[in-house]
């Protein structure tokens, strides 16, 4: 195996920090051998080990719509409850805390 004695010196938000090492201390992983993981999983891919684009649309800005747009997009809503495509808002909550305590 061989040494490591290269550094990696890297700017990033703190807040990013904290929750990243607190999800790989759960993992067991050190820091450390996780960007050593991504490094290789880049030479392996020989790219990014994810696909990196824009997202197909853009989340939806309700205050640069018009009254006619508006009541579209609450119509879309709509059709959605009646159709069944919806969830409790007790399991969308409990959902998102689960995925935080994680």
């Amino acid at each position: 195996m061989a040494l490591k004695t290269a550094n990696l010196y890297a700017r990033i938000e703190p807040d990013i920090k904290n929750q990243a090492e607190s999800i790989l201390s759960a993992l067991g992983i050190s820091v450390s051998n996780a960007i050593n993981m991504f490094y290789k999983q880049i030479i392996l891919q020989r790219g990014l080990p994810f696909e990196v684009k824009l997202p197909a649309s853009k989340p939806l800005d309700m205050s640069v719509l018009s009254e006619e747009e508006l009541n579209t997009e609450i119509e879309k809503g709509y059709v959605e409850v009646l159709n069944g495509r919806t969830k409790p808002v007790e399991t969308v909550f409990a959902d998102i805390y689960e995925d935080y305590k994680a």
